[in-house]
């Protein structure tokens, strides 16, 4: 019989009645290069594949309704879950009722899972580097609507800085507005620069007031065993980071 989905369950003081998981890419049906727990339906895998992956995640966790998956574009939008259509437009999703899940859709790209301290309000933001330089993780706490003390956040898989270069352009998008930023780039030997999406994050939920950072440190680039890496591979599948109140 084939394994469940395999999660990465956040280490995080999460208040009670507050759950989260990350996916990794086993225990689904989906056919190379999209094996096997592909969540996304715009990678263009078999749209019968995708649905009984994401029926597999929501039995396995338990979840208490379908996620509020999203029309990811790299943007900055924060959806507040409750009524819109689906999928609604944007790279990061709050709620507030029990019952919501949000979700974000990645490989490579850094998850953001954000939660008051108090219970109230959940949220997961899509923050590769067009997001955080773009506003996506102010967004998201303005969407919260909890005041930025009493949030805590997890940083979940991403690629890391060794196998992350990027252009000068990259680096103008985050230092022309933060000097202090240039210290999660570093200069190779290609007259390039290795990115630190984790530092970024950080830098941007600290200067926020978000103090209680958990999380960081995978690299989805160097594991292909348990990751998709869009870097690495081109076409592939992509993880889910969800977050609900029971």
């Amino acid at each position: 019989m084939t394994a469940g989905p395999e999660v990465i369950e956040p280490d995080w003081p999460a208040p009670p009645g507050v759950r989260a998981a990350f996916t990794l890419r086993t225990g689904g049906v989906s056919e190379p290069p999209y094996a096997s727990l592909n969540c996304a339906a715009h990678v263009g895998d078999a749209p019968g594949a995708v649905a009984e992956n994401r029926a597999r995640l929501r039995a396995s966790l338990e979840l208490p309704s379908e996620p509020g998956w999203l029309d990811q574009v790299h943007g900055a939008a924060a959806i507040t879950l409750g009524g819109e259509p689906a999928p609604a437009v944007g790279d990061a999703a709050v709620a507030r009722e029990s019952g919501r899940v949000c979700v974000v859709q990645v490989a490579d790209c850094l998850p953001v899972l954000l939660a008051s301290r108090d219970g109230s309000g959940v949220g997961a933001a899509h923050a590769g580097w067009r997001g955080l330089a773009g506003g996506v993780l102010e967004s998201t706490l303005r969407a919260l609507g909890a005041p930025a003390a009493q949030v805590l956040a997890w940083l979940g898989p991403a690629i890391g800085p060794q196998h992350f270069e990027v252009g000068e352009e990259v680096r103008a998008a985050f230092t022309r507005t933060d000097p202090g930023a240039a210290a999660a780039f570093t200069a190779n030997a290609r007259g390039r620069w290795q990115c630190d999406l984790y530092a970024l994050a950080r830098r941007r939920l600290r200067a926020l007031g978000v103090t209680s950072l958990y999380g960081g440190g995978w690299c989805t680039y160097a594991d292909p065993q348990r990751f998709f890496s869009y870097r690495r591979d081109g076409r592939c599948g992509r993880m889910a980071a969800l977050i609900w109140r029971t």
